[in-house]
């Protein structure tokens, strides 16, 4: 070890506090950033492992291939796993309503294939021989053509061709050019109807239909799933060993691994870590940066003196970049040890509600990955050499002389730190002098305020994002009447309703119903219509006729029978055949309810609460009047039940709401050859709606349901996922946050004692002429405030700004139901913050200088 280097030690260990308080920087900024970096590959693996669980775990699938093609691959080096289907053929699909799609395609599985390519059913079950096959739910929602388990399929197999060329499902339909040469005649019983496969590209020209292939069929046309031991050389791997073939990657999976070709997710996902990993080593580099020039103005002199006898320029810079070495290789272990740890504690408090949000069956587990680890070292022991660096090149430049004699220290005129008559007054002598050491140390004073400034922002702006994310999960969380449904469009009563019967039996549920929903027309006089309904809908004409878009809603009877009797209502009046119905008409106006929030007051729309109309089915938007009929409508005061999700009406803001509720008894009488039913199914009320839906999803299986056109919705977990994903960003944002602030404290504490270390010789003298000990510690409150005002008149402005930037980047993003709160909490706290680590360190430093002696201090040359 050369004499510059124990030097530098033996300066390492004089200021043992110094030293100790960057060593824990260097150790929070390493740990911050191997807990990033580990938390990201985390999340990225067990993202990447529930898309396999959901699409399959293969990275490229080589399409149109011969059977020697997919020996060669199955033993290829590097190749994990390997599973094919036969390409059967395809077949004319009669009715279809997608001109891009006009073919059924048939998918030969292997055993291995059913294990490697996840089939998601949603009714019947997996084919068991080659008679048997699976039908995509697509061919009915996108094709327009409907099939039901146990249907028998006859289908007139063969191939694509485009004059020679034989086409496969990665080429897309050519109208007009190609030609469909059927080969043979296959039958085919419907066993179940599952999810489109994940491997079917959206420009294919046919549906997937899967079957089990027939192992007595000599077949030379397959499609082959490539899953690698280094999924990074994919492309690499498909580009030399394709050929003519055609291939397409796993996008779903390959994404979490970066290797997808979606720019705009590989780019989303360096910047968000590079952005986190940014803001961490500016921190970090502030705390270390100041820590060095501290070191070096407490060196000052000893480096003009080893100038003196020899020591060049480079010589000085290495051995300051030693010590920044010597610290980063007792932090950065102790750093990346400690993040490693921290952020393990925190998935493990995480991990069951990110299963309820993405994958159940997958868990998130901590994943330590050893180029991550690399790569987060490597980037502290950066953070710590350009923090190094920057002042050990400005000692080096400083001439001898200036180092022996420190002139460098302080260069300013008496103009410079001169403060006003006014000052004088308010703050007296004590406040006098705080306010000339701000001005002749502009450097120092400045590096507090910029750390506590960016701690200030840092926290109130996180804050500000927690809360929009809460107030957007609160709003979105819209209250029910039910926690479980089920809805569908076209299945009969015959099959829905004794479905219903199984169903409410399952464990949990204490309640529950059914209901229909119509479109309808009202055909209203203008002079029935409130003015407040005017006010809205524009002028008119008194002897105009209004057809009113209104809603039938039909509810079990005896649901129905309740609201009668809540509403104190006769029941023989409101039940039979001919019968009142009840209705809720409502114009929604939004008004300022105080100076943040809108509510909505609901008004009126007649002027009577009982009256008669003609009511007609609506088919597209229009009336149909010549199928109408006269009823009766009384206009009640009440909630009604709400209904199942309706697609088509997401997002809509139409202020007005009419809704006629009629005994599901009734449906048949108000149903027409023109009517359709919008929505129907069944509600329910659970104790435990996770576990009744796994009882009810079994049900339904077990009942044999013949279509896949139905859903079954488990509102609770909407209402849990919102809370989950609260909860999870509330934990990293307040763990980041805390770690930012432990930084930003470690900042202050270590430039605010350091400095009046450094002022010891100032502080002495002052003490010498009589300065009383009340007096001195007036004139370092005076410090403190200084600090802590000037923090909060640039960090709050800033801080509130960066809130509101906030509060516009999610309401453009689509969070346009939240409003923006002025930030009084974080602020408050903040505020208090910044006082109490302030004064806390200057209670510190004070409490040593006070112990030294004066004299002792005044003959210190070496300040």
């Amino acid at each position: 070890m050369n004499i510059f280097n124990k030097v530098t030690l033996q300066s390492m260990k004089k200021s043992r506090t110094r030293t100790i308080v960057t060593v824990i920087g260097v150790i929070l900024s390493a740990a911050m950033i191997t807990a990033v970096a580990t938390f990201g590959v985390s999340l990225l693996n067990y993202m990447a492992n529930g898309a396999a669980q959901k699409y399959g775990g293969w990275h490229v699938e080589f399409l149109d291939v011969p059977s020697s093609f997919v020996q060669e691959r199955t033993h290829d080096d590097g190749v994990a796993n390997t599973a094919t289907f036969e390409n059967i053929g395809y077949a004319k699909l009669d009715g279809g309503k997608n001109p891009d799609k006009p073919y059924l395609f048939i998918a030969g599985y292997s055993e291995k294939a059913f294990d490697t390519l996840p089939i998601a059913l949603a009714a019947g079950r997996l084919p068991k021989n080659s008679g048997e096959i699976v039908v995509s739910g697509r061919v009915a929602t996108n094709g327009g053509v409907k099939f039901a388990v146990g249907d028998k399929l006859t289908l007139a197999v063969g191939s694509r061709m485009d004059g020679n060329k034989n086409l496969g499902q990665h080429d897309p339909y050519i109208s007009g050019k190609e030609t469909l040469v059927p080969k043979a005649k296959r039958t085919y019983t419907i066993v179940g109807i599952c999810q489109s496969p994940s491997f079917e590209e959206s420009s294919a020209p046919g549906y997937t239909l899967i079957t089990k292939a027939d192992t007595q069929d000599k077949a030379d046309n397959f499609s082959i799933f490539v899953t690698l031991k280094n999924p990074r050389g994919v492309h690499a791997y498909a580009s030399s060993t394709a050929g003519t073939q055609a291939y397409v990657f796993n996008d779903n999976v390959l994404r979490f691994m970066g290797l997808s070709d979606n720019n705009v997710f590989n780019a989303l996902l360096y910047a968000v870590g590079g952005i986190v990993v940014a803001i961490i080593m500016i921190g970090s580099i502030f705390l270390i940066y100041n820590a060095f020039t501290i070191s070096l103005n407490e060196r000052t002199r000893q480096f003009g003196i080893l100038s003196s006898v020899g020591a060049t320029a480079r010589q000085l810079r290495n051995s300051v970049l030693f010590e920044g070495l010597c610290i980063g290789a007792v932090g950065i272990p102790i750093g990346v040890i400690v993040g490693i740890g921290s952020i393990g504690i925190v998935i493990s408090v995480v991990a069951r509600n990110f299963g309820s949000i993405a994958y159940s069956a997958v868990p998130l587990t901590l994943t330590v990955s050893a180029p991550a680890i690399v790569v987060a070292a490597a980037v502290s022991m950066v953070t710590i050499l350009i923090s190094a660096y920057i002042p050990a090149r400005k000692a080096a430049s400083t001439p001898v002389m200036e180092s022996i004699r420190q002139t460098n220290e302080v260069k300013i005129e008496s103009k410079a730190v001169k403060t006003s008559k006014l000052a004088e007054r308010i703050y007296g002598l004590e406040g006098t002098l705080a306010l000339k050491n701000f001005k002749r140390n502009k450097r120092r004073y400045r590096s507090i305020v910029l750390s506590l400034v960016l701690s200030v922002v840092l926290f109130i702006s996180a804050s500000a994002f927690v809360t929009y994310l809460q107030q957007f999960s609160e709003r979105a969380a819209v209250c029910t009447t039910y926690d479980i449904g089920f809805a569908t469009q076209d299945m009969d009563d015959s099959e829905m309703l004794p479905l219903y019967d199984k169903l409410k039996t399952a464990d949990g549920v204490y309640e529950s119903s059914y209901q229909a929903l119509m479109k309808y027309s009202c055909a209203a006089k203008a002079s029935d219509l409130s003015d407040y309904y005017w006010e809205y809908a524009g002028s008119h004409s008194p002897d105009e006729t209004v057809n009113l878009p209104m809603e039938i809603q039909f509810l079990e009877d005896s649901a129905y029978l309740n609201i009668i009797k809540g509403l104190g209502l006769p029941a023989e009046e409101y039940t039979g055949q001919n019968v009142k119905m009840i209705a809720v008409a409502k114009l929604t106006s939004h008004m300022k309810a105080n100076r943040e929030h809108e509510v909505d007051e609901f008004i009126d729309m007649f002027k009577s609460s009982s009256m008669n109309f003609t009511i007609a089915p609506e088919t597209n938007g229009k009336p149909k009047m010549e199928q109408g009929q006269n009823v009766s409508i009384t206009f009640v005061e009440t909630v009604p039940p709400d209904t199942l999700p309706i697609l088509e009406n997401s997002g809509s803001k139409n202020p007005i709401f009419f809704r006629v509720m009629v005994p599901y008894s009734l449906k048949e009488k108000f149903e027409t050859p023109d009517t359709h039913v919008v929505i129907k199914g069944l509600t329910f009320r659970s104790k435990n709606p996770s576990q009744s839906v796994a009882k009810m999803e079994a049900m339904i299986q077990g009942a044999g349901i013949t279509t896949a056109e139905y859903n079954l919705y488990n509102l609770n977990k909407f209402l849990d996922e919102n809370r989950n994903i609260i909860f999870i960003v509330n934990v990293f944002a307040y763990t980041f946050i805390i770690m930012i602030s432990l930084i930003a404290v470690a900042n202050v504490f270590n430039t605010i004692s350091t400095n009046i270390k450094l002022r010891r010789r100032e502080l002495a003298m002052l003490r010498s002429v009589g300065m009383s000990e009340r007096d001195f510690q007036k004139m370092m409150n005076f410090e403190c405030v200084f600090y802590g005002m000037r923090t909060l008149l640039f960090g709050l402005p800033i801080a509130a700004i960066s809130s509101w930037l906030i509060y516009k980047g999610m309401v453009v993003g689509g969070a346009d139901n939240i409003d923006f709160v002025f930030p009084w909490g974080s602020i408050g706290i903040s505020v208090f913050s910044v006082l109490f680590v302030v004064f806390i360190t200057m209670l510190y430093a004070i409490s040593k200088i006070k112990r030294e002696n004066i004299i002792d201090a005044l003959r210190d040359d070496m300040t």
